[in-house]
């Protein structure tokens, strides 16, 4: 695994090991058009849509280096989508795969994506969870994301 300059690398504990919680190192960098296959597989794993690499690509030219990946020695394990659209930074997809759940890797995300969006001027950052999505309300609660009470409308275009 090599680490980019602008990598953050991390010691995050291990899930469910035998030995107790010993740890691996983990990066937390940009992500890499070669990374589409394990996102894409992540994203599966968690329930949500796959991003196709057109999407990808637009959505990168937008806003470079807020579509962050979290890789350990086996691969990448997390990935969160951030935007800026000049006045907010949004979150979109935060997905972590379910065998390194609970191991601080959405946590070290979420602050990199945050931290990032403030370098931006992001005043505020805003994300939308599904109604039925009790435990990732209770997580972006414990981080300070409060609900409002706005509707959210769509028009397919």
């Amino acid at each position: 695994m090599t680490v980019p300059t602008h990598a953050r690398v991390l010691t995050v504990p291990l899930p469910d090991h035998p030995i107790g919680r010993p740890s691996v190192v983990c990066v937390i960098r940009e992500f890499d058009r070669s990374d589409h296959a394990a996102v894409a597989a992540i994203w599966r794993a968690t329930g949500q849509g796959v991003l196709d690499e057109d999407e990808l690509r637009t959505t990168l030219a937008h806003g470079p280096g807020l579509l962050l990946v979290a890789e350990q020695p086996a691969g990448v394990v997390g990935v969160v989508l951030g935007t800026f659209d000049g006045r907010r930074g949004w979150i979109h997809r935060l997905a972590v795969d379910p065998a390194h759940r609970r191991s601080g890797l959405a946590t070290a995300l979420v602050a990199e994506v945050e931290r990032r969006l403030a370098d931006r001027g992001a005043p505020r950052i805003n994300l939308l969870v599904l109604p039925d999505n009790a435990a990732g309300l209770a997580f972006w609660q414990r981080r300070g994301y409060l609900p409002y009470p706005d509707v959210l409308c769509s028009k397919a275009l």
